[in-house]
């Protein structure tokens, strides 16, 4: 436990250190809205980006619903969100979408006495802890699974996205992948019927029930775990191993990710592997292919935003226990920002 605190320090403090200087006059801004899992890499890359490029970014971190909904009406520059859209809800909006990090999701607890990564939890149990089967944390299977901590008598409170959430959509995938009865019953989706629980808005809100709630278990992007504090579990993967949730493991999924699909939205969720976390994915950006004209400037300047990003904000985002995007990819990325047209049908270059 001490190690893991130890570590979440040093990463909270490089986290909290400015890149940018003071900020200088007649900055652009780019305004854009959405997923909450990527919003502290993204905050962190708009600290950097007023001294370096002289442009401010305003990004409200409301849920990948949110976020789809505001590009669709064209009311931001950009869009963001963890679940992808497919390559016929692009076209009927006339959107791009690319990857810009690849996070993970992970269980959190509040069960006195347990510490940081030491209980254990299968697939299973996770599905009956979500699904209100199992409704007390001294369960025979949970015990069973943890003889050698000291389990609390504490009823199950399960903390879920109120907001329609591409994290949501991230870890019921997972569940849906696990389960059957998962997958027939609430499904995967960014919003679903959740069987028990209490909702609570953003990463943020979640993060926070939890905390706040002894017996509580929640699931949430781990950076905000590891910023908060916040104590995770083991979780046995696909090949039978019980993992951390540790940039190893991050890795060791991002490593089999192939962009080469439609919108380029790579599954990283449930994965073969020994040493494979099984709730990795990316996060995506939508940005118009039809601007209006007073929405150009705020095209090119949220293209160069993501092209410094990816060019120069690789450590920013593994101190915040991302994954940045291969150097293969972002050419791949790059590329596709060619859709991007101004009124008169020219590419926005940058």
């Amino acid at each position: 436990m001490q190690n893991g605190f130890n570590r979440r320090s040093l990463i909270l403090g490089a986290a909290a250190l400015p890149l940018a200087g003071t900020a200088m006059a007649q900055q652009a801004t780019i305004t854009g809205a959405g997923a909450s899992f990527p919003n502290p890499v993204y905050q962190r890359w708009g600290q950097g980006a007023r001294e370096a490029l002289n442009l401010q970014l305003n990004y409200q971190s409301i849920g990948s619903g949110g976020g789809i909904n505001q590009i669709t009406n064209r009311t931001v520059d950009f869009g963001a969100t963890d679940a992808p859209l497919s390559p016929a809800q692009l076209t009927e909006r006339n959107l791009v979408q690319f990857p810009t990090v690849m996070g993970s999701v992970v269980l959190i607890v509040n069960l006195p006495g347990v510490a940081d990564n030491t209980l254990k939890l299968t697939a299973e149990l996770v599905v009956d802890l979500f699904a209100g089967r199992i409704t007390r944390w001294n369960d025979p299977r949970i015990v069973e699974a943890n003889r050698e901590l000291r389990i609390p008598n504490l009823p199950v409170s399960p903390a879920y996205r109120a907001d329609a959430s591409g994290t949501t959509f991230v870890f019921t995938t997972y569940l849906s992948r696990v389960s059957e009865a998962w997958k027939n019953g609430p499904g995967a989706a960014t919003s679903v019927q959740w069987p028990v629980g209490n909702g609570a808005r953003g990463n943020e809100g979640v993060s926070n029930a939890v905390r706040n709630t002894p017996g509580a278990i929640g699931y949430t992007e781990n950076a905000y775990a590891t910023v908060n504090r916040l104590v995770t579990t083991q979780l046995r993967n696909k090949s039978g191993r019980f993992v951390v949730p540790d940039m190893a493991s991050f890795q060791a999924a991002a490593a089999q990710a192939n962009w080469n699909v439609p919108g380029m939205a790579a599954d990283l969720v449930d994965l073969s592997g020994d040493t494979v976390w099984p709730i990795v994915s990316p996060t995506f950006i939508l940005l118009p292919t039809n601007p209006v004209a007073d929405r150009v400037a705020g095209s090119r300047n949220t293209m160069r935003f993501f092209d410094w990003a990816m060019r120069t904000g690789a450590d920013a985002a593994r101190r915040l226990e991302y994954i940045a995007m291969p150097e293969a990819v972002q050419a791949q990325i790059r590329a596709s920002w060619t859709a991007v047209r101004d009124p008169a049908g020219a590419p926005i270059t940058f």
